[in-house]
């Protein structure tokens, strides 16, 4: 229960972020609990819409599951939004990583994706870059 609870702080805070950068944000109740696809955040400004799923890692990698990612991407294809990983290092910040190129670093015989701070700097964004377009 704890992990779910660092995970929806996290989500609420990231909308709070990003409603002070201009953008309009909802959080999309039941996500992750529901068995359909979904993501947790909606966000928008003017013409950037984005379907957001939101990691918090407390050490420099995180794993996010083959079948979740693709469900994820799914969602958003059908939404029409840009899939979006935003993951939240602690002490380091929020990176925005389209869930894409994610994709593309899945391992086969794992049928997961590690995101590490490395690879979060090399193809995502910092807050301040991702709000700033």
């Amino acid at each position: 229960m704890k992990n779910k609870k660092r995970g929806s702080n996290a989500e609420r805070e990231l909308l709070h972020l990003l409603w002070q950068a201009g953008f309009a944000v909802a959080r999309v109740a039941g996500s992750g609990s529901i068995p359909l696809p979904s993501c947790d955040l909606l966000a928008g400004k003017k013409h950037r819409k984005y379907a957001i799923e939101c990691k918090i890692a407390r050490n420099e990698k995180r794993y996010i599951d083959g079948k979740q990612l693709n469900e994820f991407l799914m969602f958003a294809e059908i939404f029409g939004l840009k899939p979006i990983i935003a993951i939240k290092f602690l002490r380091k910040g929020w990176f925005f990583i389209n869930a894409i190129k994610l994709n593309k670093l899945k391992q086969k015989q794992t049928k997961q994706v590690c995101i590490s701070f490395d690879i979060a700097k090399k193809i995502g964004k910092n807050f301040e870059e991702f709000v700033k377009g």
